[in-house]
């Protein structure tokens, strides 16, 4: 196989004089030009009885391909002109698929059998070509020599051995391109991080909150919760958090409902909203015992406001609008027994809209 030969150009863009280069991009770009290359070996046995085939006449190889283009070796044991009248055997290597233009460099090596090395070469490769490369025009096009060796010649050398001649052809066929600037791509594995985060929890290791729900204690980790929950963020660091936020008396809540609102560090993946409280509503229709617990937690004061701030509180209300109707009645019975209902007044509702449909900032 023979190396493949390479040539390079480079084009900066380069600002005028005049222009300033603050403002001025310089971009690049490579012309290569180089040979894609191949080879094959033809083996012409039963050379004594090729002769006398006619003037013009050949044997040929098997076609192979090089570069995208299909090529054969072609032997005219007679030779290929008549005005030689025999006197030479001829070789050739021809574009055997369709081209147009085919830019090429070749080999073409009779074999010296006697194991001496001493084989007769024709060569592209490995100097300066004056014209350059050679080209093909056409389908049938050919590259080679009429007259390759004097048959009496050849009859008496080395190079044929048992009556079989061996030919060595090399093939490069000349490709350019331009070349921009490299773009790398790197293959993101899906984030296993709800995994980890669930994996967590279930180890207890480093937890530093405790939460007592009718006696049962859940063990987690505050950090995890605040980035996951506006409702634990308010409870834990916010201006309203827990005077122990470090053992959280849960009132108003059975044990159950608070182990799915503890699992919120590995959501399901089908899950579109990754938002706890949001997540807690989405689930009520499908745990109906669990409604009114969920309801009436999400319905606190204390607890709304943060609800309300999140991404998943409008995705309820736009999927979900008969559970916003039924918390709307649960936050109208606390604000009834707490008497804050004065400071809502009709002033905003939980659509986002005033008593007379006109559309307003959220607020408590």
């Amino acid at each position: 196989m023979v190396g493949m030969g390479r040539v390079e150009n480079e084009a900066i863009a380069k600002p005028s004089s005049s222009s300033s280069p603050s403002s001025s991009a310089v971009t690049m770009s490579t012309s290569v030009t180089e040979t894609v290359n191949g080879s094959h070996d033809f083996k012409i046995t039963g050379y004594s009885l090729s002769k006398g085939i006619g003037i013009g006449k050949y044997i040929s190889s098997d076609t192979f391909m090089v570069g995208g283009y299909s090529w054969a070796i072609y032997f005219y044991p007679d030779g290929k002109s008549t005005e030689d009248n025999a006197t030479y055997v001829s070789l050739f290597i021809a574009l055997a698929s369709e081209g147009t233009d085919v830019r090429a460099l070749f080999e073409l090596t009779l074999i010296d059998q006697s194991g001496k090395g001493r084989h007769k070469v024709h060569s592209h490769f490995g100097r300066a070509l004056e014209s350059g490369p050679y080209t093909l025009k056409y389908r049938g096009s050919m590259w080679g020599y009429k007259r390759f060796f004097k048959r009496t010649a050849l009859e008496s050398s080395d190079y044929l051995k048992d009556d079989c001649l061996q030919v060595h052809c090399c093939v490069g066929v000349v490709k350019s391109r331009t070349e921009g600037p490299k773009t790398y791509s790197i293959p993101i594995s899906p984030s296993d991080i709800g995994l980890h985060f669930g994996q967590l929890l279930e180890s207890g290791k480093d937890t530093d909150v405790n939460f007592d729900v009718n006696g049962e204690i859940f063990a987690a980790h505050k950090l995890v919760l605040a980035a996951r929950s506006p409702v634990f963020r308010a409870q834990l660091f916010g201006p309203m958090k827990d005077q122990n936020t470090e053992h959280i008396k849960v009132e108003d809540m059975e044990a159950p409902v608070f182990k799915v609102k503890a699992l919120y560090y590995r959501p399901p993946l089908s899950c579109p909203y990754l938002d706890l409280t949001a997540y807690l509503v989405s689930i009520i229709n499908a745990i109906c015992p669990l409604k009114s617990v969920c309801l009436k937690f999400v319905a606190m004061p204390e607890n709304l406001r943060a609800v309300m701030q999140t991404d998943g509180f409008d995705y309820l209300k736009e999927s979900c609008p008969h559970v916003l109707t039924e918390l709307l009645e649960y936050v109208a019975r606390v604000n009834e027994h707490s008497g804050i209902a004065s400071k809502l007044g009709n002033e905003v509702v939980l659509d986002g809209g005033d008593v007379n449909g006109r559309r307003v900032k959220q607020r408590l």
